[in-house]
């Protein structure tokens, strides 16, 4: 009997790619036509696997799966995918760890960079008339400061280098790697947060979502920090509780932040946010390249294609 999978959602023009990856492996495929509990249950009854974009796949949908094999995350997170009841099911998930690691520590470094150089405000001065070079003096000197990474897998690492290239200190907390590890990347690391959180000038998170990560950079997070660091999360948008990180920027607690992503996408109108001028907001575009995108499709693919022929993924998160 030929597999099959069931595509949940998308948000991209199409699905050649996804259909000619399966076509080539033998595997039926289908893209359903609305991503609500309902249509996923119904459609997934009887599929081997799952390909998930960004649709909810909770466990009223997993407990209707009755042969599904594998569910795969095309991304890196996977938050909306209930591992708990994938796991009670026999159901492996998978995601994709190693795409886009380029492109996500470009722009972490990208609107950094226009952070702490003030840019982003500069140009809306010269375009409203403004021509005010002394508005450039707030600018820090970056050489010889303390850049902090809470996180240091693959992402966390590849902005380390770009960090050190500008001649920054790189320090790092991560539970899950070695202080030996982290050395051989020129990585110091931190094992205690809150002397992590004193230390750094620049903070950039490099954590997956979960239960222990979620709102990790709060009021009591923040109280930490020098009054001058800045913040910068290409990550996930729960990873900072938002009405305290605004609070503390307009109470000069802290000097200014730079997100790609937020708690609630998209946001109903403008955030709260995005109206100071020491923040800068992109609408989650951090893994966006020509080559990113096509290089996501396929490695997903390939992991449903891979795990329905030998039974085991390559990236297996429960």
């Amino acid at each position: 009997m030929t597999a099959s999978v069931l595509m949940t959602d998308t948000i991209f023009p199409d699905t050649s790619l996804e259909q000619s990856v399966f076509k080539e492996n033998g595997i039926d495929f289908e893209l359903s036509p609305s991503h609500d509990a309902a249509t996923l249950s119904e459609l997934g009854r009887d599929v081997d696997a799952l390909l998930v974009v960004y649709a909810q796949v909770g466990a009223d949908v997993i407990d209707n799966l009755n042969h599904c094999k594998v569910i795969v995350r095309a991304g890196i997170g996977y938050n909306n995918v209930d591992l708990e009841a994938a796991s009670r099911k026999g159901i492996v998930v998978a995601n994709v760890p190693d795409y886009c690691q380029d492109e996500v520590a470009d722009h972490t470094f990208g609107i950094f960079l226009a952070l702490a150089r003030n840019i982003c405000h500069l140009n809306e001065q010269v375009r409203h008339g403004t021509w005010n070079a002394n508005d450039g003096k707030s600018a820090p000197r970056l050489r010889g400061k303390t850049f902090g990474l809470l996180g240091c897998g693959a992402i966390g690492q590849q902005v380390a280098k770009r960090a050190m290239a500008f001649g920054l200190n790189v320090v790092g907390h991560d539970p899950y790697s070695s202080a030996e590890a982290l050395s051989r990347q020129n990585i110091h690391k931190i094992d205690d947060l809150n002397e992590f959180l004193d230390e750094v000038d620049y903070l950039s998170l490099h954590l997956p979502l979960n239960d222990q990560t979620a709102h990790i950079i709060d009021k009591s997070a923040l109280g930490r920090m020098k009054e001058s660091a800045l913040i910068i999360n290409t990550s996930r948008g729960g990873l900072i509780e938002e009405d305290d990180l605004y609070n503390a920027l307009i109470e000069n607690r802290i000097a200014g932040a730079a997100m790609d992503v937020l708690e609630r996408e998209p946001p109903h109108g403008a955030p709260a946010l995005s109206r100071l001028d020491n923040v800068i907001i992109t609408p989650h575009t951090a893994f966006l390249s020509q080559d990113s995108v096509s290089e996501l499709r396929r490695k997903a693919s390939q992991e449903v294609a891979r795990t329905l022929h030998s039974g085991t993924p390559a990236h297996p998160v429960n």
